[in-house]
């Protein structure tokens, strides 16, 4: 039996790459492909037969957003989906010890840990069959990225022949394999016996002779460089290789790529979610999620890899392409807004553009991945998507290029490589 699947959704203290956005909404909610990201992996889990239960862990408070998401996804997949905070932020592996009991209620024969932050096809089915077969307390899904990429990712050395993981470093700093760590594991119950040693020699590290009880910061572990690399090699640690698409969502640029990646996936999985042209309707173009209550003029043109929140309006003669557009914005007359995010209730006048630089992997490189990104270089803003925050207003025919505007901003004029305070 598959008891549980945990996803790791982390907490408010992460993310900061992902600002402004995740000033309104936990970034395990931010919409990816027209639903809030944690919710692909909980679609992935529900697929696995024999799953009972799927439980997030992290550290953010249980506000109305987290509970309304948490009851939805309850009655559409007809699982128990739960939320158990830390009481602090314990690391990948610390909520995994803390919450242990809970886990391991009724003796699965294994589960699931996925990160919260990675797009993927999540191919769950294909990694129990293999620990099936082959029975290790870890198994990690793996991937390829190229020489160079590889640094910015944990790295994994196998046997070939049986997939042991003979060695792992977290991001090292000169190249050791091109496997990388797909954050996505299925895990034994005995997996749990290594965090309990950790968790044990934290204790004994940090505790003062004078000092009786529990040392608060014995229970945060670090899958990676805590567990992993410690037990590489001994027979404990096995990869499963997958050649599916595969991304991480450390950014906003990333979450527009990931954005794409799973609407192309929607023509397989969910081909009930992508627009279709039809007559008196908006010109679509390639892979479009338009969000049933969004009010779109039929001469506007969509797409490709665009997803079109709530409540949001789109006037005529619009021009949208590779972007996101969030709970209700409007989009008014001939705007043309691409390789961007537009926040919730943000309003872009007539004629206006907003417009970003992509930050797409090489597509020469089949092994390329997306770069480990960074806003600022020798104290400039580097060329990126741009991101309008919550209930921006842009006036009618100015130029938005290249810039952050953070929320509750109304701008007069245009700007280029900004970030707007």
């Amino acid at each position: 039996m598959l008891k549980a699947a945990v996803i790791l959704i982390g907490g408010p203290q992460k993310g900061t790459r992902f600002r402004p956005l995740s000033f309104e909404v936990p970034k395990p909610l931010f919409p990816v492909a027209g639903v809030p990201m944690i919710q692909h992996h909980i679609e992935a889990c529900a697929q696995v037969p024999g799953m009972q239960e799927i439980l997030l862990i992290g550290f953010y408070q249980p506000d109305e957003p987290l509970t309304q998401f948490l009851e939805a996804a309850q009655q559409e997949f007809n699982l128990p989906v739960r939320y158990l905070q830390e009481f602090a932020p314990l690391g990948t592996g610390g909520g995994l010890y803390h919450f242990r009991d809970q886990i391991l209620a009724g003796s699965p024969e294994a589960f699931f840990v996925l990160n919260a932050d990675v797009c993927s096809d999540f191919p769950l089915s294909a990694m129990l069959e293999a620990h099936r077969r082959q029975r290790h307390p870890f198994l990690l899904l793996g991937t390829t990225a190229n020489r160079t990429q590889s640094l910015n990712y944990g790295c994994i050395v196998e046997n070939p022949q049986t997939h042991e993981v003979l060695h792992y470093v977290e991001k090292p700093s000169t190249f050791i394999s091109d496997i990388i760590n797909c954050g996505i594991y299925l895990f034994s119950p005995e997996a749990l016996k290594p965090l309990r040693d950790v968790f044990q020699r934290n204790q004994q590290d940090g505790q003062l002779e004078d000092s009786p009880g529990l040392w608060p910061g014995a229970g945060t572990i670090r899958l990676e460089q805590d567990v992993f690399s410690a037990l590489a090699g001994q027979g404990q640690i096995y990869v499963h290789l997958t050649d599916g698409i595969w991304s991480q969502i450390k950014s906003a640029g990333s979450a527009l790529y990931a954005s794409r990646l799973y609407l192309s996936r929607y023509q397989d999985t969910h081909p009930e979610r992508l627009a279709k042209h039809t007559p008196g309707g908006p010109w679509i173009r390639g892979n479009v999620y338009i969000h049933p209550t969004a009010k779109v003029a039929p001469s506007a043109v969509l797409g490709p890899n665009v997803s079109i929140g709530k409540g949001v309006t789109v006037g005529e003669g619009v021009r949208l392409r590779e972007s996101i557009v969030l709970h209700g914005a409007t989009l008014q007359e001939h705007t043309c807004v691409l390789h961007s995010i537009v926040g919730w209730g943000s309003t872009v006048g007539r004629w206006a553009r907003v417009e970003g630089t992509p930050s797409d992997p090489n597509p020469n490189d089949p092994r390329a991945r997306m770069d480990s990104e960074s806003l600022f270089k020798d104290g400039k803003l580097l060329p990126a998507i741009t991101i309008l925050g919550c209930r921006v207003r842009i006036p009618a025919e100015v130029l938005i290029l290249n810039s952050i505007v953070l929320p509750h901003k109304e701008l007069s004029r245009s700007f280029t490589n900004q970030i707007i305070l």
